[in-house]
């Protein structure tokens, strides 16, 4: 199949070159992503957006958005489909369904086409080990959507902070947990820690900087291990349980979703979040065009938070991505690949990416003197308005490959900080720290077959324990549960593949 995929390349590219943006006919491509945009209704008929990139490449593009709740359901469902989108975004680029339908057929098989940079230089461009890490058995089935790396951390409310009695910078775990006992303080009815459904970040974050691993670690034998094994892991358990007797985290947070995560803060009910930093410069500027009065800085990013003995360890959030887009065999046809890959590598390009991340000049954003994108004081509304109605989340099917290429390029610091300069210099910061997972790009069957399982018993036993539900002897019962439902398997096989490579 792949001589065969590379010979027919051969034949039809200068055809598919020649067409790309000239076609007589647009050519149609229909593309399943998350939706996070919930509170306007996306816009298909008269959408500028979508007429300026079938002028520009010749596709008619149909946007499917579904809703992040669920959505790995919904993506496990639509691969059963006999009619499935064209290209559909995977926010889990390792879930066992992926993996599974890769190896049975589902998707094209890309690894010849990103090696081919004369056709489509931006997929061409792409960091090999971030390729590698989302290979399965050598081969590469989809274009990683690139994330800045590490990204994760801690954000606070800076001016709430200096109300409860801390004023400094946070550069220690001591540090930190003053921080959040003072926040719990507050009030009653608010919480230090805004937590939701998404626990496992959370979690993650604070488990690492104790000195757990990412996922797996290497003991001092060599050997792979689980995370949970670490005891680590455990004191950060204890760290968030703490946090959660006290009064710091909402007692139902298991039940919040994701998209009412940002509402928590910006109504006042919490105060911290272990997430994504760009968050912070997001929710600050948020406040400033939505909360009259806003006239200083109210959120801080949190830098390298430091252990006892000085060491610094942070989780990462991703390996260089989140998720990847795959091109469903069902919906393209050997033929018609080509021009589907080809409008693939035109969104990793400076046109690509300005449009789906951005939008267009005098809809979503206007340009300043700078050659800068902005939005003016007096366009504000409309600009919010119609970036919902027609970009909505068109940024989900960004990718990124090459690096920021987007031009005009955005204005780095809006209204009253520098917290977007702060949260570029902070992942060139942190990344030296960032702990990675060792066994992310190998396969183990048995996570292919039960990985989803297993990963909700330690995922649901770390919840319990930390509202309270289950004691020190019942958590570590569920991991010993883990060990016999196939997590000794598991290790075993990651331990195999691991030693083998090396």
């Amino acid at each position: 199949m792949k001589k065969l995929v590379s010979l027919f390349l051969a034949l039809a590219m200068l055809f598919t070159m020649m067409s790309f943006a000239a076609a007589d006919e647009p050519f149609e491509i229909t593309v399943m992503v998350p939706e996070f945009t919930l509170d306007v209704d996306y816009v298909e008929e008269g959408n500028p957006i979508l007429a300026k990139i079938e002028e520009l490449t010749g596709v008619k593009l149909k946007m499917q958005f579904v809703s992040n709740e669920g959505y790995g359901d919904i993506v496990s469902t639509t691969l059963t489909e006999n009619d499935p989108p064209m290209l559909m975004a995977v926010t889990d680029a390792r879930a066992p369904s992926i993996i599974d339908s890769a190896r049975a057929g589902a998707f094209w098989d890309l690894t010849d086409f990103i090696a081919d940079a004369e056709n489509y230089p931006n997929l061409a461009a792409g960091p090999a080990g971030v390729y590698n890490n989302i290979s399965i058995d050598g081969r590469i089935y989809g274009i990683f959507r690139s994330r800045a790396f590490p990204r994760a951390g801690i954000y606070y409310r800076l001016d709430v902070a200096k109300q409860a009695g801390f004023d400094r910078e946070v550069k220690t775990i001591d540090d930190l947990t003053e921080l959040a006992e003072k926040l719990a303080a507050v009030s009653d009815d608010t919480y230090a820690l805004n937590m939701c459904s998404y626990a496992a970040g959370t979690i993650s974050v604070i488990t690492v900087a104790m000195g757990a691993p990412n996922n797996w670690g290497i003991d001092e034998n060599g050997d792979i291990y689980p995370a949970h094994k670490s005891p680590a892991y455990l004191e950060g358990l204890n760290w968030l349980r703490h946090l959660y007797e006290i009064g710091g985290i909402d007692p139902d947070f298991i039940e919040i979703p994701t998209s009412e995560w940002d509402n928590i803060e910006r109504n006042g009910k919490a105060f911290m979040r272990f997430d994504c930093l760009d968050n912070a410069h997001r929710q600050q500027e948020w406040f400033e065009n939505n909360v009259e009065g806003v006239t200083e800085q109210l959120f801080q990013s949190v830098g390298p938070v430091a252990k006892a003995d000085g060491s610094i360890s942070v989780w990462p959030q991703n390996n260089g991505f989140a998720g990847e887009i795959l091109i469903n065999k069902k919906a393209v046809s050997e033929e018609d690949l080509p021009k589907v890959v080809k409008f693939l590598d035109w969104c990793n390009g400076p046109e690509g990416q300005t449009i789906l991340n951005a939008g267009l000049e005098g809809v979503t954003y206007w340009v300043n003197e700078d050659g800068y994108r902005y939005v003016p004081d007096d366009k504000a509304d409309e600009a919010s308005q119609n970036s919902k109605m027609y970009l909505h989340d068109f940024n989900q099917l960004g990718m990124g490959v090459p690096g920021n290429l987007e031009n005009p390029p955005a204005v780095q610091n809006r209204g009253l900080t520098t917290l977007r300069e702060r949260y570029a210099n902070l992942n060139i910061e942190l990344a030296p720290y960032a702990v990675t997972d060792p066994c992310f790009p190998f396969v183990s069957q048995t996570a292919v077959d039960r990985g989803a399982e297993l990963s909700q018993i330690i995922s649901d036993a770390a919840v319990q324990y930390i509202a309270g539900v289950i004691s020190e002897d019942e958590l570590k019962a569920a991991w010993d549960e883990w060990a016999s439902k196939g997590g000794d398997q598991m290790t075993a096989e990651y331990n195999e593949a691991y030693h083998a490579a090396q």
